[in-house]
């Protein structure tokens, strides 16, 4: 397994370095991208489906500091969703990017190489056994991310780009603080179930591992769009191409959910942080963004900016699961990264469908599509009733853990005021997405029916394959939420996954 780790960096990382040096043709181009996407995803699932934990040394930055690699649970889950949603937004891309390439706004050998880069970063980062390794490709998923909200090269795309890149770096440098602490404090910074501070070091350094803490994980946050870092996401995403969004939202803000999983429950440990004034904080956060990204997203007309508010929400639902520091909040926020990422990818490439039709990018302007592009509505409607947590589909198992957590939790106020957040958030939710889909398929009488033009194989597939997947994780929720209860038992025992 350490040879299928190491390749699973290595191949994206170098192939996306040498794309712009081999002068293919869009054919081959686009031929070579799936190819790498495609040995990405099976790498993934050999890794997915393995039970060895075993670990390696990437590198030394120092003797003491080094990069080393290791996939457990926590660590295949989030490889899975990168490397199916890099995978199918790239498919989608190969179409997509044909309409781009003839306005002249891009080349796309230089979309595809920063795309397979920074998947290659976050692969890094999903394995990453410790907090300097995990900080090393945290940061380069920044670095090499930020060219894809740029490629307009418009000045509102610069303008994006840069409140990304300043907003990301402002959070790292917060986060590493925290990790300095913990360096000096500790003997290893290895990730252990649970935590590695032993209980002498928070009896004698209580204070300040609590505000370390905090500040660390409000870093982190930034990454992940909770209120008061969100402010990078509603800029980048209307102006990145659609392919770019989808995994921005869907995959890339879940670097943030990562590093606060593996500071919180991994390094600090939850049994420090609970009970204490920065849980409440946290959580009061959280909530907050989860309300005030739905509001967001209902006022705006332009649909990827009223997306890109929708996942400044559904992220920190995410997070509100994290921060109640129990089993089936845990659980909860696992099946929420899941559901958001099938949900958001495809809304946002449907979104990309509606463009490459030039359709349009308001609301006002989809009127009647349903009529036009029905198979990508009806995935953007099965998408939709997840995103509100309607059942079948895979929000609704996650919304029930994380309302669940919240009302055992025990929690003064909290235990109740987070699920009343949660349920005035989806009714928002359904307020903001289900006008598209019912003006889209009944227009009125008024409306004179056009001829249908859905956006091709390479543009439907993604999107549907999406949506069944969607479905299925909330038809056969039973089966991961045992796989997810097993990493929480682990982290709440405080023993080896």
């Amino acid at each position: 397994m350490k040879l299928v780790m190491l390749f699973l960096i290595l191949i994206p990382a170098l192939s996306g370095a040498l794309l712009p040096f081999l002068r293919l043709k869009r054919r081959g181009m686009c031929l070579y991208t799936g190819l790498i996407l495609g040995i990405s995803a099976i790498l993934s699932c050999v890794l997915l489906f393995s039970k060895e934990d075993g670990g390696f040394t990437l590198f030394y930055i120092t003797d003491i500091l080094k990069v080393t690699l290791r996939a457990d649970a926590v660590s295949r889950v989030f490889l899975a969703v990168a490397a199916i949603g890099f995978l199918l937004a790239g498919v989608y891309a190969f179409r997509y990017t044909d309409m781009e390439e003839k306005e002249g706004s891009f080349k796309e050998s230089t979309f595809y190489s920063f795309y397979l880069l920074s998947l290659a970063a976050l692969f890094g980062m999903d394995l990453s056994a410790n907090l300097v390794g995990m900080y090393f490709f945290f940061e380069m998923i920044t670095l090499l991310s930020m060219p894809l909200v740029l490629f307009e090269r418009s000045p509102e795309a610069i303008g994006a780009a840069l409140k990304y890149l300043f907003y990301s770096i402002a959070g790292a440098f917060l986060a590493l603080a925290a990790i300095f602490t913990l360096g000096a404090l500790c003997d290893s910074l290895d990730f252990t179930p649970g935590g590695f501070l032993s209980s002498e070091i928070m009896a004698e350094h209580r204070t300040l591992v609590l505000v370390m803490g905090f500040l660390g994980i409000l870093g982190f946050s930034a990454k992940a769009g909770m209120y008061p870092l969100h402010g990078w996401l509603p800029s980048a995403h209307p102006v990145a191409p659609s392919p770019a969004s989808a995994v921005l939202s869907g995959i890339i803000a879940k670097a943030g959910v990562l590093a606060i999983i593996r500071l919180l429950f991994y390094a600090i440990g939850p049994a420090a942080l609970s009970g204490t004034w920065v849980q409440t904080v946290l959580l009061v956060l959280s909530l907050l963004t989860v309300f005030m990204g739905s509001m967001m997203a209902y006022r705006e007309k332009n649909l990827k900016k009223r997306l890109a508010y929708s996942s400044v929400s559904q992220i920190s639902y995410v997070l509100f699961g994290l921060f109640l520091m129990t089993a089936d909040g845990f659980t909860g926020a696992l099946l929420q990264v899941l559901s958001h990422a099938a949900a958001k990818i495809t809304l946002f490439l449907a979104a990309g469908s509606f463009i490459y039709h030039g359709i349009g990018r308001s609301v006002e302007d989809l009127r009647g599509i349903g009529r036009k592009m029905p198979l990508t509505m009806i995935a953007f409607t099965s998408a939709s009733l997840s995103l509100v947590g309607i059942p079948p589909f895979a929000g609704f198992i996650s919304k029930w853990f994380l309302a669940e957590g919240a009302l055992k939790s025990g929690l003064f106020i909290l235990n109740w005021a987070g699920p009343a957040v949660l349920l005035v958030s989806a009714l928002l939710t359904a307020g903001y997405l289900f006008p598209v889909i019912t003006q889209g398929f009944f227009p009125g009488k008024d409306f004179k029916a056009e001829k249908k033009a859905e956006g091709g194989l390479l543009m439907l597939i993604p999107l549907l394959v999406l949506a069944v997947l969607s479905l299925l994780v909330g038809l056969f929720g039973g089966a991961l939420t045992g796989a997810f209860r097993g990493i929480t038992d682990a982290i709440f025992a405080g023993g080896a996954l």
